[in-house]
């Protein structure tokens, strides 16, 4: 039996894939614990899970409005990922010393998690929950490279002494990167990533959905732009119900802002949905791009409608196209007329709905979390039999 500690962000899309893998670990006999966020572990990883609590910066970053390109690099970097890592390193190392795990798990938006498992002398994998970074998106731009670079520097020297020199983005003991080639493409990846598809685990149950609403023999649409993009959805979300007044079809729309007012009669609107158990059920997904809801609707097979807003969206958004599984929107021009038509499209052309159900099956293929599970294992194997000389 083996002890593996999970380091993830507060973000919702970033421990879901985790949970779905630490639940086969434990399931196999294994030992798990989680640094991160308390309140949003103890929903997503469940009451009874072990969690060494990590604190957030005092005050979050607020990220402008139409932040792009050069500008949204360095916000991410400069005024989200490294005062995450510096707010978690206390609690990181807390976790390291108590746990005394023999194999950490990484986020790659964690970077106290790698940063102090190298500085320890102990393996650690990186968890990448979008395939943007599995190529370094820097790669191509040596100076930004370099002041990243320095920034990491900067924060080896506040948490770790100074030591380790390693990417915490790219573990070199291996990446596990919930896609596959069917939606990633032909893109060259590091000899240590590991594509093991999406690793589903079991959810926090929802259980006021009314689930007498869904109607078979009319289509059902899941509308949902996550949970970090409320701001900025109010009139996606109003032009989206306002499409679907003249569709025959019907839409429940995760609205967990509050920001519709009267939808017509088929158009259900839910601050929150059962999102796994709600596709089984359903005929497509009207989203944002982000990489987790992709991949869970790829899953089971559904086409889609991208509407990608930032960060890694817009990738994510060129991969379902470049697959032949959904139509791409471009969010800011994305009126009621546009959406009706690219819905309408992806419910009735049958190509779209072939295509994700090959992505669906590649990535049932790629084993999910028993692959990322397998992977760990032997890491751990390594890591104790190195221990024992």
């Amino acid at each position: 039996m083996a002890r593996y500690l999970f380091v993830v962000p507060p973000l919702v899309g970033h421990v879901n894939p985790a949970v779905g893998v630490a639940a086969e670990l434990t399931a196999r006999g294994h030992e798990v614990a989680w640094a991160g966020h308390d309140d949003l572990l103890g929903q997503l990883a469940g009451p009874e899970a072990l969690v060494f609590s990590c604190a957030v910066p005092r005050e979050p970053p607020v990220r402008p409005a139409g932040l792009k390109g050069p500008a949204a690099l360095r916000f991410l970097w400069q005024d989200f990922l490294v005062p995450l890592a510096d707010a978690m390193a206390p609690g990181v190392a807390a976790a390291l010393a108590a746990f005394e795990p023999h194999v950490v798990v990484a986020d790659q938006q964690a970077l106290a998690g790698g940063v102090l498992a190298e500085a320890a002398g102990l393996p650690w994998v990186t968890s990448a929950t979008t395939s943007a970074e599995l190529v370094d998106p820097l790669a191509g731009m040596p100076k930004v490279g370099e002041w990243v670079g320095a920034l990491l520097d900067g924060l080896r020297a506040r948490i770790a002494g100074g030591r380790g020199a390693a990417d915490p983005r790219f573990s070199p003991h291996g990446v596990l990167a919930f896609t596959t080639r069917a939606l990633l493409g032909a893109a060259t990846l590091p000899p240590s990533v590991r594509l093991v598809g999406p690793a589903l685990g079991a959810r926090p149950s929802t259980t006021d959905f009314p689930w007498e609403w869904l109607d078979p023999p009319r289509p059902t649409v899941l509308v949902s732009l996550g949970t970090a993009n409320t701001s900025a959805g109010a009139g996606f979300l109003t032009a989206t119900a306002e499409a679907f007044a003249g569709l025959p079809a019907r839409a429940v729309i995760a609205d967990p802002g509050g920001v519709l007012g009267d939808v017509p009669p088929n158009v259900l609107v839910r601050p929150r949905v059962p999102q796994l158990p709600l596709l089984a059920r359903i005929d497509a997904v009207l989203c944002h791009a982000g990489h987790n809801t992709v991949c869970e609707t790829l899953w089971h097979g559904l086409p889609l409608v991208v509407a990608p807003i930032r960060d890694d969206q817009p990738i994510v958004a060129a991969q379902v196209v470049a697959a032949g599984a959904g139509i791409r929107l471009r969010f800011g021009r994305a009126d009621a007329a546009r959406i009706a038509a690219a819905v309408t499209e992806v419910l009735t052309e049958p190509a779209y709905r072939r295509a994700a159900e090959t992505v669906a099956a590649s990535f049932q293929a790629a084993g999910g979390s028993a692959a990322a599970a397998g992977h760990l294992e032997q890491l751990a194997l390594e890591s104790l039999a190195h221990l024992a000389r």
